[in-house]
Order: structure tokens, then sequence, then C-alpha cells
């Protein structure tokens, strides 16, 4: 039997690859608006981060979300982030 290939995605903070389901979702909508997207299924442009607060701070310092997304992203976004992986 054919073994299914695992999709794997860049983690912008610490800039691994890692399994897509292991990774939180950040997305652009085309209207500009940026939303974290937990499930993976929202449209738009999207970057990856791990579920670890060094990786997200390391991200948030060197600017990499932002750059990826190509747009600014407020302090809000980060804070929901911060949460989802001390929920994690």
């Amino acid at each position: 039997m054919k073994t299914k290939k695992i999709p794997e995605r860049m983690c912008t903070g610490c800039m691994e690859m890692k399994a897509k389901k292991e990774l939180i979702r950040i997305v652009r909508s085309k209207e500009g608006e940026i939303s974290v997207d937990l499930v993976g299924k929202k449209p738009g442009r999207g970057a990856y981060i791990c579920k670890n607060i060094e990786c997200l701070e390391k991200a948030v310092k060197t600017k990499r979300l932002e750059k990826n997304l190509e747009v600014k992203i407020n302090e809000e976004i980060y804070n929901k982030l911060r949460e989802e992986i001390a929920n994690e």
C-alpha cells in the first residue's frame, strides 16, 4: 500500500520544516484582514508558526510574520497567538 504524503510547512520563527498539523496558521484575507486560522482552511495568504512561545517571540522580534503576510500586524493578533500557544 502507498504511504500518504504528509504536507509540511516552514515555521516563520525557527525556520524549520514541520508537519502542517503541528503549526498554527495566520491568514491575510484579500481585504487585508489578519486572523488566526486554527483549522487551516480559510482562504488567503498564510504564514505558519510553531506552537512554541520562543518561535512566536522570535518571529515578532524579526517581524517575519509581517514580511511574509506583507501587512502590518497589530498587537492583538500577537496576543491571541500567545494565548493560543499557552492553551496547547
